[in-house]
């Protein structure tokens, strides 16, 4: 197998003396979707924010062959790392084009050419963005506010798009569409760590998956035999104990 683009190497992070996650160690390939799935207190938005640098964090992220050390956020994304966070984060008060304009923000600093050529592939992603690319981002459904985050991180180029909970408090045909958009980017080589409590449109969508419990590692294997696997099926799929009938 060839090198990964992120390599996290026994990852562990606390919030004062509470250790949240214990030692933790994912790879992921450049185009791979990969997932980690498991209860709500796992450690699965903890680690995401670790691996961006959001939180203080002991062992090693290696990116694209460069220990990320305790370099800063900005620089991660210099780098290539965007992270749509839970929240979203967007501005309300400014635009849709305004706030796709701010994701670029990382390669106008740096003078790279056609830094705003990108949204025009964002709006070919998400052709609703492009209705709506006059609208105050507060004026947006949840499915479109979720769309105009991830669009946002796709402005700076990510060679890795780490999505926290995306399918979080929408539509079931929102959330299929989005899977959709995300599943196409591996045609870019973009690679996905995705965090999700939908755990089966995860296992579906993704080509390898780690199961996250209480800040562990506990599971990983490819998307499709996790799938089978009965403790996953039992905890996070939901059928076991009817086909156990």
């Amino acid at each position: 197998m060839s090198n990964p683009i992120l390599e996290v190497r026994d990852l562990r992070v606390g919030y004062g003396k509470v250790e949240a996650l214990h030692g933790a160690s994912i790879r992921v390939q450049s185009g791979q979707i990969v997932t980690v799935i498991g209860p709500n207190g796992a450690g699965k938005s903890t680690m995401l924010n670790a691996i961006m640098g959001c939180l203080p964090g002991r062992g090693e992220v290696v990116f694209q062959g460069q220990n990320m050390g305790d370099l800063a956020i900005e620089r991660r994304v210099a780098w290539g790392m965007s992270l749509v966070p839970e929240t979203r984060e967007l501005f309300g008060s400014m635009s849709v084009a305004d706030n796709l304009l701010l994701g670029s923000y990382p390669r106008y600093r740096t003078r790279a050419p056609g830094y705003a050529d990108q949204m025009d592939y964002v709006f070919q992603l998400f052709p609703r963005l492009l209705e709506r690319r006059k609208q105050d981002a507060a004026t947006l459904s949840g499915g479109e506010r979720q769309m105009l985050a991830v669009g946002r991180a796709l402005m700076a180029k990510p060679k890795l798009l780490m999505l926290d909970e995306p399918s979080l408090g929408l539509a079931p045909k929102i959330v299929k569409d989005l899977f959709h958009i995300i599943d196409r980017l591996r045609e870019t080589g973009v690679a996905t760590l995705l965090i999700e409590q939908n755990a089966r449109a995860a296992l579906q969508l993704a080509d390898y998956g780690y199961v996250l419990e209480t800040g562990e590692i506990v599971l990983e294997g490819a998307a499709a035999e996790l799938a089978k696997n009965p403790k996953v099926i039992e905890a996070y799929l939901g059928f076991a104990k009817k086909q156990n009938k």
